[in-house]
């Protein structure tokens, strides 16, 4: 006899994925703060935009760090506890840094708090793929990729209006209550998935190493590595180019930028869809490949050709485009990695994206200095065509919880 399962069985998904979204949300708002405090820091604190840049990088560096440590950890005890963990050391780090008097400190407690927010990205991946069945992972991780986007949109609304008001300090209470909030949310509501048991014949005890095993993990990364060029790319220097080459003044400039991120938000979305309904992660990352690359030859274009409303156009669309693959990979990473290995190969993921996005402003400076925004534009459509072949030509969607 058909059974129904009980309304708070087949909401508890996507309740999880709230929290998760959530918890992400928090961490990109404390990582991301201290960029959004540099006018201040160079006016009111009198430091050169080098100093200031080494306390906006201390997050992303202590994230970097930590991302395979807080994976593994969440391979072995589970999701719960390792984001709440990780969301409570984010939200003491910035109780450091509200108390803090000097900027070494400052930057000390900034890095900690970057290593604290980790958890979230390597454990929240996990924590969607295991509470969702294969036919609907794509849309939810689709929807936890948003939280990036969304934790700078906030960042950039709150945190300038409050230094404004009421300088560093004020600034810095509101990464502080949204961690602890989100930590008291996680370890109150967040359930482990189901985790599989280990394969039958394990000689050792112990879960086998994908890596090992083939190298479908190794090339999904070299593929999301040559992907957030161009990504990063756009969302780097779309603003600088349309306000110094395509004419447009900086508070325009500025609501296409915004704008851009919002659709590419969306886009995420539609793109896990698609996943879904085709039953392929990696159908359609060849699909974005290809897009990603006649996007930037576009820009190149319209860089020629000094249209204004087609550069604000464009840069809107290859926003949403190079963006679009980073939920495929996830989720794809994840699925192949197995539930006992997924939370370090989602490290690893994001270990080496955060890495090529940190030499993509030098790299990408440096060739605009020489040949121009649009030569720029054009050299980095070819880096979606050489990931192209090494993007796997099949994938692992099965029904089973991983």
């Amino acid at each position: 006899m058909h059974t129904t399962a009980p309304p708070f069985e087949r909401t508890r998904p996507w309740f999880m994925l709230a929290l998760g979204l959530f918890a992400q949300v928090a961490g990109t708002v404390a990582v991301t703060t201290p960029a959004f405090l540099l006018p201040l820091l160079t006016t009111e604190r009198g430091l050169s935009l080098g100093q200031a840049g080494l306390l906006v990088a201390a997050p992303s560096l202590g994230m970097v760090l930590t991302l395979i440590a807080w994976g593994a950890l969440a391979d072995a005890i589970g999701e719960h506890w390792v984001i709440t963990a990780g969301l409570t050391v984010t939200a003491l780090a910035g109780l450091g840094a509200f108390l803090s008097t000097d900027l070494v400190t400052l930057a000390l407690f900034f890095a900690l708090g970057g290593m604290g927010a980790a958890s979230a990205n390597a454990a929240g991946g996990r924590l969607v793929v295991g509470w969702f069945p294969a036919r609907r992972r794509g849309l939810a991780m689709g929807i936890r990729q948003m939280a990036q986007p969304l934790g700078v949109a906030v960042a950039a609304l709150v945190i300038p209006s409050l230094a404004a008001a009421g300088g560093l300090g004020e600034a810095l209470v509101f990464p502080l209550a949204i961690t602890a909030l989100a930590a008291a949310l996680s370890a109150l509501f967040i359930v482990d998935p189901h985790r599989p048991p280990l394969a039958e014949g394990s000689a050792t005890g112990r879960p086998a190493n994908p890596y090992r095993t083939s190298a479908v993990l190794w090339r999904i990364h070299l593929v999301s590595v040559l992907l957030v060029f161009p990504q990063f790319v756009v969302s780097t220097f779309a603003l600088v180019w349309l306000i110094t080459a395509e004419g447009w003044s900086p508070l325009a400039a500025g609501t296409i930028v915004g704008i851009s991120q919002l659709v590419g938000a969306v886009g995420r979305i539609g793109v896990g869809i698609l996943s879904d309904r085709m039953g392929s992660r990696m159908g359609p990352l060849r699909i974005v490949a290809v897009a990603a690359s006649l996007s930037m030859l576009v820009l190149a274009g319209t860089d020629v050709l000094g249209w204004p409303v087609l550069a604000a156009l464009a840069v809107v669309a290859a926003s949403t485009i190079t963006v679009a693959d980073n939920g495929l990979a996830f989720t794809a990473v994840a699925e192949l990695a197995g539930g006992r290995w997924s939370g370090r190969a989602l490290g690893a993921q994001n270990t080496a994206q955060f890495l090529a996005a940190a030499a993509t402003a030098p790299i990408a400076g440096g060739l605009i200095a020489l040949v121009g925004f649009g030569g720029a534009f054009g050299v980095t459509a070819i880096l979606p065509l050489v990931a192209l072949p090494f993007v796997p030509m099949r994938d692992k969607i099965s029904g089973k919880s991983l």
